[in-house]
């Protein structure tokens, strides 16, 4: 599975934020992605996933982030992430 989709299973499964530390253990632990060099995911790794499309439109939505995944049929969806006290946390 991507790594976006990783990250996605750990945060909807636990229902509360996350660090990325506890997110990459978590998919480690799974083994939810598997790098193509081998070695674990680590928590910058899942920090920049989480920061690679940011998209603030006003300054309440400064520290939210979209992250896009491509659905079946070519659509594009978005789940917003909200980082917050040093957590990761999925808005739906």
């Amino acid at each position: 599975m991507k790594i976006e989709e990783a990250i996605l299973c750990c945060l909807a499964s636990r229902n509360r934020g996350m660090r990325t530390e506890q997110i990459a253990e978590m998919i480690n632990r799974q083994r939810l992605h598997i790098r193509k060099d081998g070695q674990p995911v680590t928590s910058n790794q899942v920090y920049a996933v989480i920061c690679r499309y940011p998209e603030p439109t006003n300054e309440r939505e400064q520290n939210q982030v979209c992250l896009y995944f491509a659905e079946r049929g070519g659509g594009r969806r978005s789940q917003m992430f909200t980082k917050a006290e040093g957590r990761i946390m999925l808005m739906i």
